[in-house]
């Protein structure tokens, strides 16, 4: 069975601003998600669903479902601020959507094989959707056993200034024991640093494995998923920000010991828009992937 490739394409981008999953960046005006798409299917994925809201459906199928419909099964589920267990009312004050996590489980009724999740604005590079593709196939028929593509910390970080990440601790057999969220990592004096909320400077090995929110599950994820949710729902009740994300849940299940999740190293650079200054640098970099022969142009016929 091919695995699914979960597209997490609901969120609007806060500090760049607009619809970024829309915007072209290719030197025929191809979105980053477009190489996503290209690439997954070259590594073997068989299905492509998109979490959206529904306030954009019209403009995201003409734009953007219209292109691959031809060459792959599409489907598409909505994440809204309203979609709550039994027994929960949505708060006035709540603007933010409910996080990764939340738009992970939308995907429930739709996907009843290993998946990956990616983030719809990532560059993550051909290699990782190839080890990734692998993982998941082995992955087939199992439950509880999840895995993360790993990035080297040097290969995430952007020029225009500081970056969050989420950096990984692991155990000897390269299996995740936990993730840290630096919020403040840069490049000092030509040695990688985070500064904690004292404003201390710490130093990073280059190679440290970071989460790019790059993710392969099976459907048994979507139950542990829900179960915690009620938690955390309970646990946040006054909190109108508070936000389900992944490496929370995985984490969850990492400390009580009830699934295990591998990370798998990748040569790839990660790169995307995460300020509007990136975007010159992402048309630069697509240009010469196109250049070396890696994609052709345009990219979907």
């Amino acid at each position: 069975m091919k695995p699914t490739l979960y597209v997490l394409a609901a969120g609007m981008g806060s500090r760049y601003g607009g619809l970024k999953q829309l915007d072209g960046l290719g030197p025929n005006g191809e979105t980053i998600m477009d190489y996503s798409i290209y690439d997954a299917l070259r590594a073997g994925f068989g299905k492509i669903v998109f979490v959206i809201r529904k306030t954009f459906d019209k403009e995201f199928r003409e734009k953007i479902i219209s292109k691959y419909e031809k060459h792959i099964p599409v489907e598409v589920v909505y994440q809204e601020l309203d979609n709550l267990p039994e027994g929960f009312t949505l708060h006035p004050d709540r603007q933010k959507p409910w996080g990764t996590n939340h738009a992970v489980m939308m995907a429930k009724e739709v996907i009843h094989e290993p998946f990956a999740v990616i983030n719809a604005d990532d560059f993550y590079g051909r290699e990782s959707y190839e080890i990734l593709a692998k993982q998941l196939i082995a992955m087939n028929g199992t439950e509880n056993h999840y895995c993360m593509v790993g990035y080297r910390l040097s290969n995430t970080l952007s020029e225009s200034g500081a970056v969050a990440r989420g950096v990984c601790e692991t155990n000897d057999n390269h299996f995740l024991t936990s993730i840290v969220e630096r919020t403040h990592i840069e490049r000092k004096d030509g040695v990688i640093q985070y500064k904690d909320a004292e404003n201390y400077w710490f130093e990073l090995p280059e190679n440290a494995p970071v989460s790019m929110n790059m993710w392969g599950f099976t459907p048994d994820y979507f139950e542990h998923s829900d179960k915690y949710f009620v938690k955390f729902l309970e646990a946040n009740e006054g909190n109108h920000k508070a936000e389900y994300f992944i490496p929370l849940v995985v984490d969850h299940l990492i400390l009580n010991k009830t699934a295990d999740v591998k990370v798998l190293d990748t040569p790839s650079k990660w790169f995307g828009v995460t300020y509007a200054e990136d975007r010159d640098g992402v048309v630069e970099k697509l240009q010469k992937l196109v250049e070396k022969g890696e994609y052709p142009t345009p990219l979907w016929k």
